[in-house]
């Protein structure tokens, strides 16, 4: 089964794009760190770069981050695995130099206290409000709509349709 002339020249026009989009995929990689020979090393290269903050970006990780400032910090990291730093001490590092904001889970501290009681706090403040709401309009909904004079509005305008 032979193709037509146009229909094989339109499919290797698109192999060849094809082609050409899979040879720049890497110069597209965010990271450009050469890997670590060390496998256990360069796991330990990655899982940092997962949990550090870019702080240009402050909403991406280290990893994701093709700033400039991004890649300045991820050679820290590979540099400092490299030395034999473990985690917590490459952790502590970027604290030192960066501040707590670097870490995408900081720990618990009298600092941070209320970023992590805040939520919990405000749910709770939330139900106790819906709470109160809900109870108060109770009676509300106990009483007839007689009370209310509804019943008395409805009568009079079925009066007027009926004149």
């Amino acid at each position: 089964m032979k193709l037509p002339r146009t229909a094989a020249r339109s499919l290797a026009a698109l192999l060849l794009v094809w082609t050409a989009v899979a040879q720049l995929t890497p110069a597209f990689a965010v990271d450009s760190t050469p890997p670590i020979a060390d496998p256990v090393l360069q796991q330990r290269y990655l899982a940092l770069t997962h949990e550090l903050r870019c702080m240009q970006c402050q909403g991406e990780a280290l990893a994701d981050s093709s700033v400039t400032l991004a890649a300045e910090v991820r050679r820290e990291v590979h540099d400092l695995v490299l030395q034999g730093l473990t985690e917590q001490q490459v952790r502590d590092h970027m604290v030192a130099r960066y501040g707590e904001f670097i870490l995408y889970r900081p720990p618990i501290s009298w600092r941070n206290a209320w970023l992590w009681g805040a939520p919990p706090a405000l749910m709770i403040i939330g139900a106790l409000i819906a709470w109160r709401v809900l109870r108060s309009r109770r009676p509300l909904i106990d009483q007839g709509p007689d009370e209310f004079g509804e019943d008395a509005d409805e009568e009079s305008g079925e009066e007027s349709l009926q004149s």
